[in-house]
């Protein structure tokens, strides 16, 4: 039977996926189906929650109780989800072994039996720095037949980017050409990743529990998001504005603020090489100029989110929708309920490069004026858009330095595109719009992959230039506060000595004390020839290498496109010459620096 609007609950979009999925189902993949769906039902439902639902599935087998669960996390999001959901599996009788990909024996993966995958994608669908080995053996000649495996992917991303959650699809594809079997679905994950997380694990229990062949719903178990407790980024903490100041001098090209905020009260804690979240505002300006192009009350209530909660459809597009971004993703939602057939015509199959070309530097106020509005009133129009995710930035101070305090450094994001002015959501907001005594929603994000050695005698080598030296801030805080003894290289750059030292007070002080040991600067403006961070390394190769040999770790801050990519190949260059190695060695040894967590990176 075919399903339609007439005779389903379903609406027209739903009725044709459900009629072109439905026949391409095996008859044990129907089954097994029928029986996540009532049992989903009875965890959902309060009134029917202490009633266990059973569906047969047919040569099912005794499911074992072991469970590893492999992350691979560039800013701490992937290993955050791993962890809670290790915690949450093990509150159910599970037996988990927990790591990241980089710690893990590869020869140990033929002998898993259920293997749970939490994985970001960064850059242009690049895996994260810590998943990389395991990354390049599973797709490599030597990774051996997996038949015995049952697998799921959680993939993290970002749908700005072209391949969104690139590496969780390559790990799901690898894993069923190796003879795994999928135990659920893959699921990729916006950057508003809370409840989508929480239904895929809420899944992947449900296939767990297969026993026997019987399928078994947990009785009294109500379905709650993976989340912190307390002050979280789903519950985020007020944080007062205690000072900010322009570092940069006049007549300076840039504007970058130093933010200081009280997290008196919070019990927010956070180390070193730590972020934090902030949920900012969009422009009142740029919101007012989309609502003249459109013809619904900004007054009217609209729902933000599946709770239910409401605001008034100008309050909601400030505080509550991403509207400076343009994602495949809206573009292709917009098109199904839009009338305007040169937009249907932009997102057909072979059109990937027009409709890349047209999102870039474009924003949601373009799009209306240059296709109209989509849906018949306001919650329609809302209801594709993406949730306003929070902005991350390095912590630039240390807790023991600055208790009950956070300290960031943000560069201002200005430029023009198609003729218009365009503005950071966040960068601008702290800029333009924020004074002491104000109040930011904010989070701490740990990364546990951006961290000083836990021997204090341990050199470290810190390239940062511009904002990247905001967390190089709070390493020098916390070692002075620790009276760590290991020697401290900096390199730093920027355009202008006079006007765009960052903090250069502040490492003169450092130098004259110890805490700061060498310093190493290039201001790319002030000469005719330019001069940036890894020429400042080329200079210094020979001790640079010495103190690679004396067993430095290296860190990494800042853009990755170019500048984390230059000073990468100029750091396989200085080992390849100063250490008399090939090239293919230098590129070994410096994998096996990042495999001894002595090589690691903070790219944005």
């Amino acid at each position: 039977m075919q399903l339609q609007v007439s005779n389903s609950p379903f609406n027209h979009e739903q009725a044709e996926l459900l009629n072109n999925l439905l026949p391409s189902l095996t008859e044990n993949q129907k089954v097994w189906l029928s029986g996540y769906l009532a049992a989903s039902l009875s965890v959902s439902n309060p009134d029917t929650a202490s009633v266990s639902v059973v569906a047969t599935e047919p040569d099912a087998k005794t499911v074992s109780k072991e469970i590893t669960i492999l992350y691979g996390s560039q800013t701490g999001n992937a290993q955050g989800l791993a962890e809670k959901a290790a915690r949450m599996l093990k509150d159910k009788g599970f037996h988990v072994t927990i790591s990241s990909m980089s710690d893990y024996k590869v020869n140990q993966l033929k002998k898993v039996e259920n293997l749970l995958i939490f994985v970001s994608t960064h850059g242009e669908g690049d895996p994260p720095d810590n998943t990389i080995s395991f990354h390049e053996f599973l797709h490599g000649r030597r990774a051996s037949r997996l038949d015995d495996l049952r697998f799921s992917v959680l993939a993290l991303g970002d749908s700005s980017y072209e391949f969104f959650c690139e590496t969780g699809k390559q790990f799901d594809t690898r894993l069923e050409e190796l003879g795994a079997t999928r135990l659920f679905p893959r699921m990729d994950c916006d950057l508003d990743y809370d409840e989508p997380a929480a239904e895929w694990l809420e899944g992947v229990v449900s296939s767990l529990s297969t026993v026997q062949g019987n399928f078994v719903a947990p009785a009294n178990e109500q379905k709650a998001p993976i989340g912190e407790k307390t002050y979280s980024r789903t519950n985020p903490f007020k944080a007062e504005v205690l000072e900010n100041i322009n570092l940069n001098g006049r007549g300076s090209n840039k504007e970058t603020r130093h933010l200081e905020l009280s997290l008196e009260g919070s019990g927010l804690t956070f180390e070193p090489g730590d972020s934090i979240g902030i949920y900012p505002l969009n422009d009142s300006a740029l919101v007012d100029m989309l609502l003249h192009e459109l013809n619904w009350n900004p007054e009217e209530m609209v729902k933000v989110n599946k709770q239910g909660d409401l605001l008034p459809f100008r309050e909601a597009l400030i505080a509550s929708f991403e509207i400076t971004v343009l994602t495949k993703s809206l573009l292709e939602q917009a098109a199904r309920i839009s009338a305007n057939e040169d937009l249907k015509s932009l997102v057909l199959p072979g059109n990937e490069e027009k409709l890349k070309k047209y999102r870039e530097g474009r924003d949601l106020l373009d799009f209306v004026r240059d296709f109209g509005s989509w849906g018949e009133s306001a919650q329609e129009f809302v209801s594709i858009l993406r949730k306003m995710p929070a902005r991350l930035y390095s912590i630039a101070s240390s807790l023991s330095a600055y208790p009950d305090e956070v300290h960031l450094t943000i560069g201002a994001v200005r430029y023009e595109s198609h003729g218009r002015e365009r503005k950071g959501v966040c960068s601008i907001l702290c800029a333009d719009r924020l004074q002491p005594g104000d109040k930011l929603p904010v989070y701490i994000q740990h990364n546990q992959n951006f961290k000083q050695p836990v021997d204090e005698n341990t050199p470290i080598i810190m390239i940062g230039p511009g904002t990247g030296v905001a967390p190089f801030r709070s390493f020098i805080q916390e070692r002075e506060e620790t009276e760590a003894r290991g020697k401290t290289w900096l390199f730093f750059g920027d355009q202008h000595f006079v006007t765009d030292f960052l903090y250069q007070t502040e490492w003169q002080k450092w130098l004259e004390t110890g805490a700061l040991t060498k310093m190493d600067v290039a201001f790319s403006r002030d000469t005719d020839e330019k001069v940036y961070v890894q020429n400042r390394m080329t200079e210094q190769s020979g001790e640079l290498f010495q103190w690679l040999q004396d067993g430095a770790a290296l860190y990494i801050c800042g853009d990755e496109k170019n500048m984390a990519h230059d000073v990468h190949h100029t750091l396989i260059e200085i080992i390849e010459k100063e250490g008399r190695m090939s090239h293919a060695d230098a590129q070994a040894y410096l994998d096996e620096m990042q495999q001894n967590k002595r090589y690691q990176r903070d790219v944005y």
